[in-house]
Order: C-alpha cells, then structure tokens, then sequence
C-alpha cells in the first residue's frame, strides 16, 4: 500500500511536527524484492574523502591491492589507504535515484509524495585510513634477480624473476606514484622493459669508471660532461649504464645546450663506505675513517653524517666499532620496527634511532611522538635515552 498526503500529514501531526519547518515533499521508503540479496553481502558501502570524490566523478579509478595473505589497501593516484570495516548502530540504505534536501529545494516540489524503494540495507561500511605504502616487498622482488651487467650469465636465463610496471602495480600494495618514487630510492633502472636493481658490486664499478675519468680529466665534480662521459665509458659499459650511473649520484642540468652532472660527494662517500662495510661484520671506527678517507676521490671529505641509516657506531666499546645496518632491511611494521632495533641494542639516544625510524612517521607524525608510543624514556649519564616498554625475547 502507498501512503496518501493526509497520511503523511497525520504522521507528522503525531510526531509534533510543525509541516512548514519541513520541506514539502516526502519519501515513503518501501523494501523491493533485491533488498535481501543487497543485504546479504552483494554490495559494500565505502566512506570516501571529497577529494576521492572528485577524483571518481572525474573518470579516474581507485585500485584495491593485495595478496590473499594481506590486507587488503585501497589506491588513488598519488596516495594509499587502509580499507577497514566500520559497524554503526543506524540502519545504512541503500536507495537508487534518492534525492537529497538540496535537490529537493532546487525542483521547487509541492507536497508530492514520493515512493522510494529500498534496495539494500547494511550495518557497517568501509572506512579510509591514510597509510603509508608497503613498499618493503619491492626490493625483495627485484633483489631475487639483480643486474650483474650484459655480459652475465643470468642474462642469458629467461627463467628468472622480472618484473615490469604492471605486474609491480599488481604486487605492491602502493599508488603507481609511490611506486615509481621507490624505484628511483632504489635506484633502480628499467632494462628491456624490465625495473632491475643492478648488484652492488657492478654498480661500484661504474661508479669507478666514473670517478676515475672524471680524475684522469681534472673535471670539476660539479661539471661532468655527459656526450663525453659516454663517448670515453661506451667501450667499457653500456652507455644507458653509464647515464644511470651519473643518474644515480649526480644531478642533471644543463648549461649551453650541453648536459652535465653535478655529483653527490655525499652519496659517493655513502657508497664507498658500504662498500668497506658489507664485508666486515664489524669495523675499529678510527682505522675504519681512515681507510674511507683513503678510498673516495681526491676532493672528497667523508664524515659520519653521510651514514645515518646506512651504518651504526657503538661508542661505549672499547675500541669503538662501526657495522652495517642498514634501515632497508628493517621490519616495515612500528612494533617490528622497535622489537628489531631494541632486541640490537637496548637503549638508545634519539640521534641514534631517529635515522632507522623516521620513515615510519606518517603524516604530521614527529620522531618524538612514535617514540613516545614504542619505548620509555630515562636519563642516563645527563643523556636522555630510549628503551622498550616491554621486555624483548
């Protein structure tokens, strides 16, 4: 049966409700016969922000990604965001064709009555999280098979793991931006329409090739010439090798027509000090800095600071002692994050443990505060050091 006008009316008169504070037309809702199946799970509510919004109504998609032992995330663009289920005591309907009070206004409608049918009905909706993306399983992916140069024997396997854009969008659960910002962390390179890391033992040695030419050249290492570079290393290397290479630690301009590099001394010290590093599991810090020294270019000045988040330095051994540890190979979730790094070393100082946690800060989140969440807080010695809230296994 269908509601008349004097049977609204009568309603409202009950309720004590003044019609004239009201908007004219009414919606009578009713159950249609796809009610039940709707309620039964076929469709999903999700709660998204104005900006997702615009980004739907503007023909854009938003991409859920996952395997079947994560959780599941959801992606624009640009960012990514945590699906989660939120329960809400008010009954939520599902209503084709609904109009809302503004739309009403806007038709200037005269006490009609309007019969509405129910599609569906659910009790809980999916709500976004802002997170920050998983991007751990990148470099575990593209590790399986790093590039050792065009002469490698792996080349010649067609049997092992490579990835291209699509099937990494497919596995990693970030926005394609995010995405492509991580390869660019890892310096990664794209080689026959494959993203590859190349084996840290070849990229050292283009790198070498580099700095040796650009010695043998008395170039600044503010100014290396690329046609020239390219020109002098092509015999040896592969000249899109060589251009990663400068890519990888030096920025790009151009001056005159010509490209040009302007190399990172930070990111060569870096480098090289892990190159001393990865064999050794632990390093004298004094005969350590010394060597590093010795090993980077001529004009180059190493200092500790390029090595946050790269190495560590115990100072209450005897004698001091550097080794590698690196925040990549971390846990990429907080509480791991922390059990990790305290299970190392029991209490640590800010200026420590800032370098192998600030990527877990997410949007207007500081250092202080996660540290505040994960660890307790003592002075020791005037220092003010960190240390777990709970005993560690």
């Amino acid at each position: 049966m269908r509601r008349t006008r004097e049977e609204v009316d009568a309603t409202l008169q009950v309720a004590k409700l003044n019609p004239a504070e009201l908007l004219p037309a009414a919606h009578c809702l009713g159950f249609g016969p796809g009610a039940s199946a709707a309620a039964a799970g076929d469709f999903c509510m999700l709660e998204l922000e104005p900006a997702l919004c615009q980004h739907l109504e503007a023909g854009r998609s938003l991409v859920i990604r996952g395997d079947k032992d994560e959780t599941a995330v959801l992606c624009s663009k640009d960012k990514t965001y945590d699906l989660k289920i939120a329960d809400t005591s008010n009954m939520l309907l599902l209503i084709p064709g609904c109009k809302t009070p503004d739309q009403l206004k806007m038709e200037e409608t005269h006490c009609n009555i309007i019969h509405t049918e129910i599609f569906g009905f659910s009790n809980n909706y999916w709500e976004l999280r802002r997170c920050r993306p998983k991007l751990k399983k990148l470099k575990r992916l593209l590790m399986e098979n790093t590039y050792e140069g065009p002469d490698s024997q792996k080349e010649e396997n067609s049997n092992c793991s490579k990835y291209t854009t699509e099937d990494l969008l497919d596995q990693i659960q970030a926005s394609e931006e995010e995405l492509m910002a991580q390869l660019q962390v890892l310096n990664a390179c794209e080689i026959g329409g494959y993203w590859r890391i190349l084996e840290f033992d070849y990229e050292m040695k283009l790198l070498n090739h580099v700095t040796q030419l650009v010695d043998s050249e008395s170039w600044s290492f503010n100014k290396v010439p690329l046609n020239i570079c390219l020109q002098e290393l092509g015999p040896l290397e592969p000249e899109e090798m060589i251009e990663h290479c400068l890519k990888c630690y030096g920025r790009k301009y151009v001056e005159e027509g010509e490209v040009y590099f302007e190399l990172s001394a930070d990111k060569i010290c870096r480098a090289t000090a892990q190159m001393l590093l990865q064999n050794a599991v632990k390093f004298n810090l004094a005969e350590f800095q010394e060597v590093w020294q010795q090993s980077v270019p001529e004009g180059m000045t190493t200092g500790l600071d390029q090595l946050k988040g790269l190495a560590l330095v115990d100072r209450r051994s005897r004698p001091e002692i550097i080794f590698l540890l690196k925040v990549d190979d971390l846990p990429e979730d907080n509480q791991e994050r922390f059990n990790s790094l305290f299970s190392l070393r029991e209490k640590w100082t800010e200026e420590d443990i800032a370098p192998y946690i600030q990527d877990l800060c997410g949007e207007k989140q500081t250092i202080g505060a996660l540290l505040t969440k994960h660890s307790r807080s003592s002075m020791q010695n005037g220092v003010k050091v960190y240390n777990s809230r709970k005993p560690i296994s």
